[in-house]
Parts: structure tokens; sequence; C-alpha cells
């Protein structure tokens, strides 16, 4: 008999003039074909709707390759589908507070594996809240993580990074070095168990871009 599998969404759908970041173009959406227009193009009762997307690579839930934040980086054409396809998952549950401490890591087997940061932080996404006071990975967090040998970090929270802060970006700056994926803006993260999902999170082949937004989800076996 076939394994029964549940799948679970884990990104922000994209809407014309949504926000994800403040300070950054909500995208744009227009038709360069209607389906009006295409009666002329086609076959009798074949009609067909074209339509183009402007939109910054950081929209919606998004992830970040090297290309991100370091010239000569891997870009986003360059990564591999092992690092990105049916990772084995462990989600860490936060209860509050806004730095998290690599102490919160211990005593589980992260190697090659999804960490994802569940803040609850998403419910304010789309909202003024989300854009101040989000939880964020503290360098010490980033440090025990790439010490642990993780394939990717993702976060339901407005950034992996204090933003109110020096400008500096620890997390960034160490996880994409050591050629770690991050992925932000995730939503949903509470339907996850702590250990057993497999998420996926998978990107398109763009060549010389960094950042793009990702279907998302996670697999839970029966």
């Amino acid at each position: 008999m076939p394994e029964s599998r549940r799948f679970v969404e884990l990104s922000h759908v994209i809407r014309e003039g949504m926000i994800t970041y403040p300070g950054l173009p909500a995208p744009t959406i227009e038709p360069f074909l209607t389906r009006e227009d295409s009666k002329d193009r086609y076959a009798p009762g074949t009609e067909f709707a074209m339509d183009i997307i402007t939109m910054i690579g950081n929209t919606g839930t998004y992830l970040d390759s090297p290309w991100h934040r370091y010239e000569g980086g891997t870009d986003l054409a360059g990564l591999s589908l092992e690092t990105l396809v049916d990772l084995s998952t462990e989600v860490f549950h936060l209860e509050g507070g806004r730095a998290i401490e690599a102490s919160l890591f211990a005593g589980r087997d992260l190697e090659r594996k999804a960490v994802l940061l569940h803040t609850g932080w998403d419910s304010r996404f789309g909202t003024p809240a989300y854009a101040s006071g989000a939880p964020y990975l503290s360098p010490g967090g980033v440090d025990y993580l790439i010490a642990a040998g993780v394939a990717l970090v993702g976060i339901d929270s407005l950034n992996i990074d204090n933003t109110e802060g020096t400008g500096e970006r620890p997390a960034h700056t160490r996880l994409l070095a050591a050629g770690i994926h991050v992925v932000e803006h995730l939503t949903n993260l509470g339907s996850l168990p702590d250990s057993g999902a497999r998420f996926t999170a998978t990107p398109p082949l763009i060549e010389s871009f960094g950042t793009f937004p990702v279907r998302a989800f996670a697999r839970l076996a029966d």
C-alpha cells in the first residue's frame, strides 16, 4: 500500500500591491494579452490570458542564495536541488522574545537538515505591526547552526537578522558564506511537528540573481 502523505503550505500568496518588507516596492500585475484580445489570434472558442508581473525578488516568501550577499557567490541558477527539496526538517516553536539564542537548538540532530524557526510573527504579515519588534536569529544562534552543519534556515518573521540595530546582518553574512540557504517570511509553521516533516523551497533557475519567491511546503508522512 502506498505511503499516505499530507502537504502543508508554508508560503504567503503573492498579490498585486502587497507589502512584504517596508520600503521595498509592491508587485504590480498587468495584462500582456487579455482573453478578449486573444480571440482575434486563435480559433473560435480558444482564449488565453498572458500577464506581466513586476516585482523585486524580495517578495512574499523567498529564498536567499549566496549571490544576495556576496559578489561572485552562488546564484539561484547554481543551487543544488539536493539542498532545496525534501529536506529532513527540525522545527523550533518559540514562545515570545526576540533574539533566538543557541541554547534553543541544544540536543537536536541538525546536520544537513532544514531548521525552521516558528515565531508566530507571520500573523502580523501585511500589517504595520509586522515591521517592528520582529524576532531574529542571534549571532550565537547563527554560529551554532553553522557548526551543526545545517542545510537551510527558515523563519516566519520580518528578517532572519535584527533590522533595528546598526545595519549589520550577521545571519545573512555568516549563513550564506557557509552555503546555508535562508528562507524568510514563511507562514503556517505552527502546523508542523518538531521533527519528521520534509521541507521543500525551490526558486527558478535565474542567473546573476540572488533572491526570489519560492513555493515552500512541507510533506508530512502518516
